[in-house]
């Protein structure tokens, strides 16, 4: 095939289709487009009933002050019940959440209860290292399971979580833990990244020597590596979540009650934290990824090969799948390791 005949295909194959072939294709009515274009307000109003509310909201949009827009605002809800705990209370605990497949091809499946129960335990170790609610936790990991569990657990005692990509320096962490004044950070001895272990504590060590205020850093073994070690400021993930309950009841907090910040690549000057609030960030992540996805939780195996260091791993590896119950795929590594067809194999071995 030419140049110009695969450009033209392209562009064929890019075209919008109607609304109602749309409609048969996927999660969404030719209703749904024409209510979401006649009564946007009372579109989003039934979206947001799709996620479980210790507060029902009254009101939709509060628009009263721009460009300050409040979703849901008399609302209260948690993020992380409705990602793990809802699921179980339906009967869905034996479903499987998260197939974690690591680079060097360990892998662990996890089911909706087993999550439950690490989400639980890994909020009473925020709890019990002195994070409350409103205060900032920093995120610094490579693609684990872990990950997942740590921005639910922030999520679930209303400690707003801050992730910086794991491949970021040690400035560019220090920045954003200073900007954020997090009191504590979630980082690893390292993680699996083309062939090789990668260290990710020492970039933690450095950037602690250019900020104050953080009172703990807690640290997930995953490669084994030799790392610079803190008493009295340093915990190891693995001893302190095992001593915990793996009971936890979720406090309702308020829609607009801050979940994340997360930063801008920086490509157009200094990065730039944007502040995600609650009830209306799950509800328009929650819906896109059901209807956009098509999503059938049932049946499907999904898999969004993005980092969770991205706004993309944030909406549609954490919240989007977990909220709608979905199994999904989880993978660590480059998709070129240990050979070009590593991401095929994984496809192939999980049914996605």
């Amino acid at each position: 095939m030419s140049n110009e005949s695969l450009a033209n295909l392209l562009k064929e194959e890019r075209r919008f289709a109607p609304p109602t072939e749309l409609a048969a294709a996927a999660n969404v009515t030719a209703a749904a487009y024409a209510q979401a274009s006649e009564d946007r307000l009372g579109f989003w109003a039934d979206q947001a009933r799709r996620l479980s509310w210790a507060v029902e909201p009254t009101e939709t949009l509060d628009w009263s002050n721009p460009p300050f827009a409040k979703w849901f605002a008399d609302g209260k809800l948690n993020v992380a019940y409705n990602c793990v705990d809802r699921h179980v209370e339906n009967g869905l605990g034996d479903r499987v959440a998260i197939h974690f497949e690591g680079e060097p091809g360990d892998s662990r499946s996890i089911t909706y209860a087993q999550l439950k129960d690490e989400v639980s335990q890994a909020a009473n170790a925020l709890l019990e290292l002195g994070v409350r609610k409103g205060d900032r936790v920093a995120v610094y990991l490579p693609m684990i399971a872990e990950a997942v569990v740590a921005m639910l657990a922030c999520a679930r005692i209303g400690a707003t979580h801050s992730v910086v990509f794991g491949g970021f320096s040690s400035d560019a962490v220090a920045s954003r833990i200073q900007d954020a004044q997090a009191k504590l950070v979630i980082t690893a001895d390292g993680g699996y990244r083309r062939g090789k272990p990668s260290a990710l504590k020492p970039a933690i060590d450095e950037a602690l020597t250019k900020v104050e205020g953080v009172d703990h850093v807690l640290v997930i073994r995953r490669t084994e590596q030799e790392i610079g070690w803190t008493e009295g400021r340093d915990v190891w993930w693995h001893e302190i979540t095992a001593r915990q309950s793996t009971e936890h009841t979720p406090e309702a907090h308020e829609a607009e009650h801050p979940l994340f910040i997360l930063y801008t690549s920086g490509t157009t000057g200094k990065p730039k934290g944007i502040l995600h609030t609650s009830g209306g960030y799950l509800t328009q992540t929650s819906y896109t990824h059901h209807a956009v996805f098509d999503l059938k939780p049932e049946t499907d195996v999904y898999w969004c090969t993005a980092d969770i260091g991205w706004v993309t791993g944030h909406s549609y590896i954490v919240y989007g799948p977990l909220s709608n119950g979905a199994t999904q795929v989880i993978y660590e590594g480059t998709p070129d390791t240990p050979h070009q067809g590593r991401f095929w194999e994984i496809v192939q071995k999980y049914g996605v």
